[in-house]
């Protein structure tokens, strides 16, 4: 029997969404409940980017768990020119699971191809489930449960990145709207939108792009940005900031929003660049929040994928 994986959030169906939001909230309420259901279990951690989060929050997290994770960056003879079917297989005989991050989403989709372990997509240049999944959750415990998102709407402002991608695909399976604000040329892509939508329209749901951030923010709950050059991107930072001008996240843009909004963004954030220092730190953010809230989602994810947890 071929083993799950977490690709990509539309891969969930919603009932396995909130199943997961079940158990994370179970986790975060009594972490000692859990402290050796991954008792002899080893998470194999690929790292072609590197991340405060997503190494601290997996590393702790299996530890809390009772297990052990593997940091493997330079290490592994990919570097070398062994391919990702050997790595695969290999990591498969020796580890009960597998976690990337990549610039490459192929690498992530032929590690679950070629392997038999389960595979956890820590981001890639496409998607980012992980922070996304946690996205959601965050909002959950903020107005406190999920029918109190269905038909409201999350806001994203900025570019159209791996991140963008995963909250339109994750808005469908919450029930919510999500409208996405950039400037041209940094749209999100084409195959994403057109997969959301189909999600969104069977789930009685919408996706907008747009260019103005305030008419994305309008009477939205939650608005979200994202730094403007990602990892890999720093020798068009420059450009960028001048292509992103009027896309920082300010008061102004969150006065569009409905008065109970929350500022959520995925860090790091530069502020005075795509997010105001007033509104980061401002009463709104829940930045920090979010960010525990990592180690929470993806020690459910794990328990479900590596622990047999019925969701």
């Amino acid at each position: 029997m071929s083993p799950r994986h977490l690709i990509s959030i539309h891969d969930l169906s919603a009932r396995e969404v909130a199943g997961l939001f079940r158990l994370a909230a179970e986790v975060k309420a009594a972490p000692e409940r859990f402290h050796d259901a991954l008792s002899r279990k080893t998470l194999a951690m690929i790292f072609q980017k590197s991340s405060t989060r997503t190494r601290v929050s997996f590393e702790a997290g299996m530890a809390q768990l009772g297990g052990h994770a593997l940091f493997l960056a330079s290490d592994l003879q990919l570097g070398r020119g062994e391919t990702i079917h050997d790595t695969a297989q290999v990591l498969s005989r020796y580890v009960d699971a597998v976690m990337a991050r990549t610039f490459s989403h192929q690498m992530v989709l032929d590690l679950a191809r070629y392997g038999t372990v389960p595979v956890i997509n820590g981001l890639t240049d496409d998607l980012h489930p992980c922070q996304a999944l946690t996205d959601y959750f965050t909002l959950l415990e903020v107005f406190g449960s999920l029918e109190a998102l269905r038909g409201k709407k999350l806001a994203y402002v900025g570019d159209g990145n791996n991140m963008a991608h995963s909250l339109m695909l994750g808005a469908a399976k919450v029930g919510m709207d999500v409208a996405v604000a950039s400037p041209e040329g940094y749209e999100p892509r084409e195959d994403y939108v057109a997969l959301a939508r189909r999600d969104a329209e069977a789930a009685g749901t919408r996706v907008e792009v747009v260019r103005s951030p305030r008419e994305a923010a309008a009477g939205a709950i939650c608005v979200y940005t994202d730094v403007w050059a990602s990892m890999g991107q720093e020798e068009a930072a420059a450009r960028r900031r001048q292509d992103f001008a009027g896309y920082m996240v300010d008061s102004e843009v969150m006065a569009a929003a409905a008065p109970e909004a929350v500022f959520l963004h995925c860090l790091p954030c530069h502020r005075g660049e795509e997010v105001s220092a007033e509104v980061a730190d401002g009463p709104q953010s829940r930045i920090f929040d979010q960010a525990e809230n990592r180690l929470h989602v993806q020690k459910a994810v794990m328990l479900w994928l590596m622990g047999g947890a019925e969701i």
